[in-house]
């Protein structure tokens, strides 16, 4: 386990159960969460046999945003500004980061996903909620916009028209809708057993090809059509013939479960 104040990390079977833990706050973000996000996220971007990530919030909420009571101290115009963590600050870090984990990371979000919340939700690649969770884009409601990464992590997700009308009401909105708009990919009933379950499925698959995926995944949004075309061969060539590559034919030929290797 790590952070146990904010954030706590379990790992079995390569598959990292990481959970915002500030229940009786509904998870909300004060300096001491934004700490232990970026800390988890830094220690799980070196964690070498890892497969895969799942996201979630202890108790009722998946995470209600910023913690008022910390935002009404404010934040100097150099922290914001600062690029202290490759092409973000620390507040984007704790979304984007996610999104640039080499690994899946399946969220799973239940109670509440406001605002920042919802920014950190929307940093993994696939998001079940449960089917009474609220959302908001909630920023405009105090005054500000979104800056934790949510335009950057939202360009391909959700519809352009939508993302606007949300940003600009910051009403909120159900899980159904939510799927909808591009927010969360399922709803369930339990969605962290169904995003442990999703985990699962991936860390039984060729790790190296999963992180290739991933690379390609994050490239497609922005990059020319020639140079995905490119990405896409030189990661094949990496792939073909390596040893988990081969083991992957080799258990379906035999129709039994795959031994990869980290």
């Amino acid at each position: 386990m790590m952070g146990e104040e904010r954030v706590s990390i379990a790992i079995a079977d390569g598959i990292a159960d990481v959970r915002l833990n500030r229940a009786d706050k509904l998870n909300a973000l004060d300096p001491a969460m934004f700490s232990a996000l970026a800390g988890a996220i830094d220690r799980l971007a070196d964690e070498p046999a890892l497969r895969a990530v799942v996201l979630s919030g202890e108790g009722r909420g998946f995470c209600a945003g910023l913690d008022m009571a910390s935002m009404a101290q404010g934040g100097s115009d150099a922290a914001l500004l600062a690029r202290n963590h490759g092409d973000a600050n620390l507040a984007q870090q704790v979304a984007w980061g996610w999104r640039k984990l080499p690994v899946p990371v399946i969220a799973a979000a239940q109670g509440v996903a406001f605002g920042g919340g919802l920014q950190i939700l929307s940093g993994a690649d696939i998001r079940f909620a449960a089917p009474d969770t609220r959302f908001s884009v909630m920023e405009m409601k105090w005054g500000i916009v979104p800056d934790m990464g949510g335009f950057a992590l939202w360009r391909g997700l959700v519809r352009d028209d939508v993302l606007r009308e949300m940003v600009y009401t910051a009403r909120e909105f159900d899980a159904a809708s939510a799927q909808t708009y591009g927010f969360v990919t399922h709803v369930a009933d339990d969605p962290h057993e169904a995003a442990l379950t999703l985990a699962r499925q991936i860390a039984d698959r060729n790790p190296h090809a999963i992180r290739a995926a991933k690379r390609l995944a994050n490239l497609a949004p922005e990059a020319r059509a020639a140079d995905i075309l490119i990405a896409e061969s030189a990661e094949q060539q990496k792939l073909l013939r390596s040893p988990n590559q081969m083991e992957a034919v080799m258990a379906n030929m035999h129709k039994r479960a795959p031994d990869f290797t980290d």
